[in-house]
């Protein structure tokens, strides 16, 4: 059977996301480890700008599990870009109507965080839609 467009697509976002979650326990700067476990704010820097805490990190972590668990047929493949997109919408959106210094910010988000969950979200529907739709059975709609 051969590997689809999508199929291939989720084994690539599932590396990228394993590669984010491990950088995200690399101290980039003084303090991080106590940053990143920090849950009622901005937490620890990742990359020197993206706001993030030991919870967003495993939740990389697991996206890239789940990208290569997903990409094992292409329906699965498409609903990691469908589902994934849309919960990173809601993140974002999570991420615009919080206090970002408030216990609220339980991820440990900044605003450079919101506008990379944003465009993840985006690009995985748009991913999703497109290569998705390639890769379904002809006949069907």
């Amino acid at each position: 059977m051969e590997t689809t467009s999508i199929q291939k697509a989720a084994k690539l976002f599932g590396v990228v996301f394993l590669l984010v979650g491990v950088s995200g326990f690399i101290p980039w700067h003084d303090g991080y480890y106590d940053q990143l476990l920090d849950f009622s704010g901005q937490g620890a820097e990742q990359l020197g700008f993206l706001g993030v805490n030991i919870l967003e990190v495993v939740v990389h972590l697991l996206y890239g599990l789940a990208g290569f668990a997903l990409a094992k047929t292409a329906s699965a493949a498409r609903a990691y870009f469908l589902g994934g997109g849309a919960i990173y919408l809601v993140v974002w959106l999570y991420g615009l109507l919080i206090d970002l210094n408030s216990s609220a910010n339980i991820i440990g988000v900044n605003d450079a965080a919101n506008w990379v969950h944003f465009t993840l979200g985006v690009v995985m529907l748009g991913v999703g839609l497109t290569l998705g739709r390639q890769a379904e059975p002809a006949g069907s709609a």
